[in-house]
């Protein structure tokens, strides 16, 4: 018994995403661990459906994703990009309301790196005149 799978990648800052979407119900699962225990605050698990709630259609797929690297926030916008990216496979028709929702765009802010001579990356040392 062979499952159609389609896959979709996710990156956010330091996070990676890989995301699995397959036919479903609709549950989610990251890392072995249920959606709404990986991701407990209203405001990620938002993030997190957003393509969904474009397209409606959660419960129509499956999620199954790994993340690796970054904090919370960074790895819930790498994991809503991979399911964007996925459902673009998935369902070609779809890709107009994820590109108009901004949920195919990856997010390439990093955090800047600290220089040498200073405090961080652009926070210098105090300036004493005397």
């Amino acid at each position: 018994m062979s499952q159609e799978f389609h896959w979709g990648t996710g990156r956010r800052k330091t996070a990676v995403a890989r995301v699995r979407l397959r036919p479903g119900a609709g549950e989610i699962t990251l890392n072995g661990r249920k959606f709404e225990e990986f991701f407990p605050t209203i405001a990620m698990q938002t993030e997190v459906l957003g393509p969904f709630n474009a397209t409606e259609m959660r419960a129509k797929y499956d999620v199954l994703a790994s993340v690796r690297g970054g904090g919370p926030l960074g790895q819930a916008g790498a994991v809503r990009l991979g399911i964007a990216r996925a459902l673009m496979s998935a369902e070609a028709e779809a890709e107009g309301a994820l590109r108009d929702g901004g949920f195919l765009t990856r997010d390439a802010r990093m955090k800047e790196r600290k220089k040498y001579g200073q405090r961080g990356a652009r926070r210098r040392f105090q300036f004493s005149k005397r």
